[in-house]
């Protein structure tokens, strides 16, 4: 991608203390990354609304100064097509996060409920502001159409009962980022033991998410 039509850099906040600048393929980059492993997570990561935000900027930005782009250069079509690639990943980034939230919905909110003093947030406030009235719209909705019909005894539902929560024994693929060393799989029959691996940098696996889960949070793995 050429930088003609981006910003130079981009600030996002990693924490209250400290930014991290990056250029616009590093940005771009980092939407990617939290994309791919959003898609293919089978619980809801933490949000990246710092990147979805700066990148919502750069494209505007980016189409801004296609409009004083001469009609009919050829460089116009290439940053165009450029810019619905982005567009493409962060919808369908967004998409997969709503997804997750419509269908784990009580669990994500029980989660962020408990969530520690410190501990970044899963939702941004938009989605939480959308899990919490998907709740209650599915609460009033089942009152309404069967729980009322019950008899009293019946007639409440725990969500976090009701709802499935997300499968963390599922199996994902991944690339290492970063080595690791001694990570710990879990036995997958009675007569197996535990046992530890190592992940060389570059390499790729397939394994249990819960095993790579705290790596995928940290980074150190990219899901693929």
């Amino acid at each position: 991608m050429s930088d003609a039509t981006f910003e130079d850099e981009c600030d996002v906040n990693q924490d209250d203390s400290q930014e991290d600048v990056m250029t616009p393929a590093e940005l771009i980059a980092k939407l990617e990354e939290a994309w791919l492993n959003e898609k293919f997570s089978p619980e809801l990561l933490e949000n990246k609304a710092e990147v979805v935000e700066c990148v919502m900027e750069q494209l505007t930005h980016m189409d801004a100064n296609l409009q004083r782009v001469k009609k009919g250069d050829m460089k116009a079509s290439i940053h165009r097509m450029e810019i619905d690639r982005i567009r493409f990943v962060l919808s369908s980034y967004l998409r997969s996060r709503l997804q997750k939230i419509e269908k784990f919905f009580p669990h994500v909110l029980e989660k962020e409920k408990c969530r520690q003093a410190g501990e970044p947030s899963l939702l941004s406030p938009e989605e939480f502001a959308f899990a919490k009235e998907y709740y209650s719209n599915t609460e009033a909705y089942l009152k309404a159409v069967a729980l009322k019909r019950m008899p009293p005894n019946l007639q409440t539902v725990d969500m976090l009962k009701a709802v499935p929560e997300p499968c963390l024994d599922s199996f994902v693929f991944l690339r290492a980022k970063e080595s690791q060393e001694n990570i710990l799989v879990e036995p997958e029959t009675d007569d197996q033991r535990e046992y530890v691996v190592d992940l060389e940098e570059g390499s790729q696996h397939l394994m249990r998410y819960r095993t790579v889960a705290p790596l995928v949070s940290t980074g150190a793995v990219q899901l693929i």
